[in-house]
C-alpha cells in the first residue's frame, strides 16, 4: 500500500468538484475519486475570517503520478491559492492498490 495515495482539494461548486475528478480519472491521473459535501470551511484569507460553502474531491492514485495529479488539479482550479494534499495510504486492502496502480499506468 506504500504506493497509493489520496490527493485531496475543495471547490465552491458541486459541479466544478465533479468535473475535476471526471476529467483527472478521464486523463488517467486518478484510479477513481468522490465527492462531497457541502462542507462548511472556515479560514482566514487577507487579513479576515471567511466562511464558504465547498465541496471536497478526494482522489486515489499512486505516489509516482502525484505530482501530476497535484498539478492538473492547481491548473485547474479557480481559487488563488487552492488546497492540493497529497496523503499517503499506509494500510488496505491489497486488490484495491493494485487496481489503483493498473488504473492509472
Amino acid at each position: 500500500m506504500d504506493d497509493v495515495v489520496q490527493v485531496v482539494t475543495v471547490v465552491d461548486s458541486r459541479d466544478l468538484a465533479d468535473a475535476l475528478v471526471r476529467d483527472a480519472v478521464a486523463a488517467r491521473l486518478a484510479a477513481c475519486g468522490q465527492v462531497d459535501g457541502p462542507l462548511t470551511s472556515t479560514y482566514w484569507w487577507e487579513g479576515s475570517v471567511e466562511t464558504a460553502t465547498e465541496w471536497r474531491a478526494t482522489l486515489k492514485t499512486t505516489a509516482r503520478r502525484a505530482t501530476e495529479l497535484e498539478e492538473f488539479l492547481a491548473g485547474q482550479h479557480p481559487y488563488d491559492v487552492p488546497e492540493v494534499l497529497t496523503t499517503p495510504v499506509v494500510r488496505g486492502n491489497a486488490a484495491y492498490a493494485a487496481w489503483v496502480a493498473r488504473e492509472v499506468r
